[in-house]
């Protein structure tokens, strides 16, 4: 799978903690323009994928643009399926008419329906509320073969009460896929989370969780599947937001991106002026590297294959040459020992319902830990474009 970042967003969010600048149209078509030479790059390499996730940031910032980027691609890997991000704001015939064809899996940013919440985010005024949401998604059933919203929980104002309205306006919405990702603290947006959202409390985490398995997968017609620990399906071929579950291995092109290939992470630099030099001079954007031990690439194995909620044991044994309560003897034990494996025989490892939970608390941390790295490329931007993410400008 080819992981494309556009880094570009009309107004910056305060829990938002990937790599994000203001939109500025000349800005954008720059690096638009590298990202086609870069992955002119990845093509001379002999890379080739079936599948194209882009994310950010708003890849539909610029809708023409983006267009460009997908139709190019599959022209020069063959790529054959298509996800993209969008905000409520661009559910529009502008912009749905020219994306519905090319891109298979459409996911929208909501994160609640509440418009309080929307306001505390500071999504209320640029995105509508919650009722004229609601409307726009129900309108575009059927133009998409997956229609993901993004939702998130565990705010600290949301009761339950609003999170069962929440669950209520996903039931009526028609979208066939939902993502409920909890309220994650991350470093980089502890300050502005707290001043805009409050104080994250994760005591409640689980009991919201609890909800949400039960409202959408519960009964005896449920309305949803489990895709993931914390993606809800009504199709069973989905795609989902986390791809490193059904695709290992990732080469993500622009700034900003986290590519993992053999056991290796690399990161591409945050600067967009470094990534534009670096594309025009023929170079990759990449500005780091680490290479995981053999035990660190299991441990990522153990929990991506369980928070797709079923890890293959032959295919471990295949690629570690070991089992698993060899190879991570204590994460296996600890998840024996607390009820979170469901079963296990000769060729799969399943969870419980606290076992689905115990990686959705996992993938949180984890996620907060790889926003730790983001920070660290981060604190290498030069002055100027350090001020565009954290001066009066992006409030």
């Amino acid at each position: 799978m080819l992981y494309i970042h556009i880094p570009f967003c009309e107004r910056l969010c305060p829990y938002c903690s990937f790599n994000r600048f203001p939109f500025k149209e000349q800005r954008a078509l720059d690096y638009f323009a590298s990202l086609r030479q870069e992955m002119e790059m990845l093509h001379d390499l002999g890379y080739h994928f079936e599948s194209l996730y882009v994310g950010g940031g708003t890849p539909t910032v610029m809708i023409d643009e983006l267009c460009g980027i997908i139709d190019y691609s599959r022209d020069i890997f063959g790529i054959g399926e298509v996800s993209t991000e969008t905000n409520p704001n661009h559910l529009i015939p502008e912009y749905l008419d020219k994306i519905q064809g090319r891109v298979q899996r459409l996911s929208v940013g909501v994160q609640s329906f509440d418009d309080s919440l929307l306001r505390q985010m500071d999504r209320y005024d640029k995105y509508g509320s919650a009722t004229e949401i609601l409307s726009r998604i129900q309108n575009i059933n059927g133009m998409f073969a997956n229609l993901n919203v993004d939702m998130i929980f565990n705010f600290p104002s949301q009761t339950e009460a609003m999170l069962e309205h929440d669950l209520e306006c996903i039931l009526a919405s028609g979208a066939n896929q939902t993502t409920f990702y909890p309220l994650m603290a991350s470093p980089s947006v502890e300050r502005s989370l707290a001043r805009t959202v409050g104080q994250v409390d994760y005591s409640r985490e689980a009991r919201y969780y609890q909800i949400i398995s039960e409202t959408l997968t519960g009964g005896d017609n449920p309305a949803f599947s489990h895709g993931s620990a914390w993606t809800f399906n009504k199709s069973i071929a989905a795609m989902i937001d986390e791809y490193i579950v059904d695709y290992e291995e990732y080469p993500a092109i622009g700034s900003g991106g986290f590519s993992y290939l053999d056991g290796s992470l690399y990161v591409n630099t945050f600067s967009l002026r470094e990534y534009n030099e670096k594309i025009a001079k023929g170079c990759m954007s990449i500005m780091g590297k680490t290479t995981f031990s053999k035990r660190d690439r299991m441990r990522y194995r153990f929990m991506m294959e369980l928070f797709g909620l079923k890890l293959d044991k032959k295919r471990w044994q295949r690629d570690f040459g070991c089992s698993v309560q060899v190879g991570v003897p204590g994460e296996y034990a600890f998840f024996r020992l607390v009820g979170a494996i469901a079963s296990e025989n000769d060729e799969e490892i399943t969870l419980t319902a606290k076992g689905r939970y115990l990686m959705v608390a996992l993938m949180r941390q984890f996620f907060i830990g790889v926003n730790g790295v983001r920070d660290q490329a981060r604190s290498a931007l030069p002055a100027d474009e350090r001020e565009l993410l954290f001066g009066e400008c992006s409030a």
